[in-house]
This record gives structure tokens, sequence and C-alpha cells, in this order.
């Protein structure tokens, strides 16, 4: 029996929430300053290494009536990278309203205003890949690694 463990990523051009799953619920993880795509891919893999990651998880920002702007563009190019810079599956999840969700919850659970500024984006990340857990993975898209296109 293979035990999957998904670690997913809100992918932004200032900082990246990461949050992971070994089972039926998701924990926010950190928050990784974006800062090079070297520097990135570091601590992506450590963090994947450190928990036993079988696959990625990357967030699509959609718009409330599920068409994609320019943010999904980004993560779209983001999680093809990823899914070209490492072995692991790569999928995308739909991650609208994530955020929202996720303030709340940090807002119910008592933390104050300056963390949850700081985790916002891996409880974000902690929200879609629940999500993705509680629906068994039903509409995921996976992002295949182009051949022959890798860089260095």
């Amino acid at each position: 029996m293979t035990f999957e463990v998904t670690m997913a990523v809100d992918y932004g051009t200032a900082r990246v929430g990461v949050a992971v799953s070994a089972g039926l619920l998701a924990r926010p993880v950190e928050v990784i300053p974006n800062r090079t795509p070297d520097q990135l891919l570091a601590q992506l893999q450590r963090l994947a290494r450190d928990e036993l990651v079988t696959r990625w998880l990357v967030g699509l920002p959609t718009n409330a009536d599920g068409s994609e702007g320019e943010q999904a563009a980004v993560s779209r190019e983001f999680a093809q990278w990823l899914a070209d810079a490492q072995p692991l599956p790569v999928f995308l999840w739909d991650e609208h309203g994530s955020s929202q969700q996720a303030q709340a919850q940090m807002i119910a659970a008592g933390m104050k205003q300056k963390r949850r500024k700081e985790m916002l984006d891996a409880w974000a990340a902690a929200q879609f890949l629940q999500q993705y857990v509680d629906r068994d993975g039903w509409g995921v898209e996976q992002v295949w690694p182009l051949e022959g296109e890798k860089d260095g």
C-alpha cells in the first residue's frame, strides 16, 4: 500500500505558502519568500524531503465565474516549471476563495493580526489542499513535464 503525502503550494510573486497533508487533514507549514527560482526550488525540495512528499498541488486562482485571469497564467507557468524541475507529479487545483476562508479561520482561532499576515499564504494553501483531500482529488488537473525543455 502506498501512502500519499501531498504538498500544496500557494504561489505568489513575493511569497509562497506551503501546506501538507499526509491523510485526511491538511496543515499549514510555512511561507517562503519568493526571491529567485533556484532558492525557491531548493526550499521547496527541502520541505518535500522533510515531509516525505509524493506529489505537489499548486493552487490555481480563478475568478468567481470560473474563468482564469493573469494570476492563473502565472500559477500555471509556475506549475509547469515545478513539473519540469523535479521528479514528483504536479497537479493544479482551483483555489478560489481559499485566502478568505483562511483569514476567517485564523480570526476564529484568535490569531493576532501580525501573525495572520505572516501565515496567510500557508493557511490558504491548507484550505485548498483540504478541499482536494475532501473531494478525493476529483477535478484535479495534472501538469506533465515538457520533454527536452529543462534548463541546464
